[in-house]
């Protein structure tokens, strides 16, 4: 074994190596468990993306109010908006997203282990590679769904158009801008979500090896193994700070390219212009519009999903 994969190993049962993995077991099985997962959370990322394109003049200036009028207007349908068009974008793009990331914390852990860094640190870099380069190869199919969908959350709020379903949505977009419309606000995304995906790994891996060192846990793992509780737990706790952390360093960039995603084809403004109406509708914290349910949805997102995550590739290992 060499010394990036005893590196790997150091954490013994606590982490499971990609090659370790039953591939077709890991895509089926996790198709389901995600899909359940999204289900749940949904609605945050609804009123998330209602408050980012709240206007001045809009009445519901906080989540409990876009709540309220969701419910009030809609129904619980009405939390779920878009969400079938999510769906069937988010299994390929996980699909991606994960093959990318396990490959490529492999290969990145080799890459940093001559350097001699501290565990923690060494996990933050291979972690933060990973989430960065899986993030960018899933944009292709995630940036399409996040600009159909959230004209879907938005549709009749706040003067925004309706639409007759998702493909309703791509049709008219084609038709208005072409092929690049459903790429509207690519740049921002890939700013957005890859150095979000970057500081969530790195976070979310570094921390693990904190709180591991903290419970008095080092190289000895694999002779005293901790009890399945506790390795869930400290993945919960990561999952928690690395939510936090990344919200509130990309908050600013994701409310402006929700606002240029969602805005009507006649208006069509370009960033700077986005950016100016923020400030003059809010000045600078403007930019953090739907921070509280952000910060909530990466936390509870993140540890949702590393939970389920953790769990489906502990029930997906080969058999020896």
């Amino acid at each position: 074994m060499d010394a990036s994969s005893s590196r790997m190993q150091t954490f013994g049962q606590t982490e499971i190596n990609w090659d370790k993995l039953d591939k077709t077991k890991f895509y089926v099985v996790g198709a389901g468990i995600f899909t359940g997962v999204t289900v749940a959370l949904y609605p945050v990322s609804v009123v998330k993306t209602r408050l980012q394109v709240a206007t001045k003049d809009t009445v519901d200036r906080n989540a409990f109010s876009v709540i309220r009028g969701i419910l009030k207007t809609d129904g619980v349908p009405g939390l779920y908006r878009g969400f079938g068009t999510v769906i069937t974008g988010a299994i390929p793009a996980r699909v991606i997203f994960l093959t990318a990331l396990e490959t490529t914390k492999v290969a990145a852990f080799r890459m940093v282990e001559p350097f001699k860094f501290s565990e923690p640190t060494q996990a933050a870099i291979a972690n933060g590679i990973a989430g960065m380069t899986a993030s960018l190869f899933a944009q292709g199919v995630f940036v399409p769904i996040d600009v159909i969908s959230q004209k879907l959350m938005v549709q009749g709020y706040s003067g925004h158009a309706k639409y007759n379903g998702g493909l309703d949505v791509a049709r008219k977009v084609i038709k208005a801008d072409g092929i690049r419309g459903l790429y509207r606000g690519f740049g921002l995304s890939v700013m957005t979500y890859s150095p979000s995906s970057a500081v969530w790994w790195a976070s979310y891996g570094s921390s693990q090896r904190v709180i591991w060192r903290f419970l008095g846990h080092g190289t000895d793992l694999k002779e005293i193994p901790p009890s399945t509780w506790t390795i869930v737990s400290v993945q919960a706790a990561g999952g928690i700070i690395a939510g936090a952390t990344a919200s509130c360093i990309t908050t600013p960039l994701d409310t402006i390219k929700t606002r240029l995603q969602v805005m009507g084809h006649d208006k069509r403004p370009s960033t700077r212009q986005v950016v100016k109406n923020l400030i003059a509708d809010d000045g600078w914290k403007g930019f953090y519009r739907g921070l509280g349910p952000r910060f909530f949805s990466m936390s509870a997102w993140g540890t949702s999903m590393i939970l389920a995550y953790e769990y489906l590739k502990r029930l997906c290992v080969k058999d020896e």
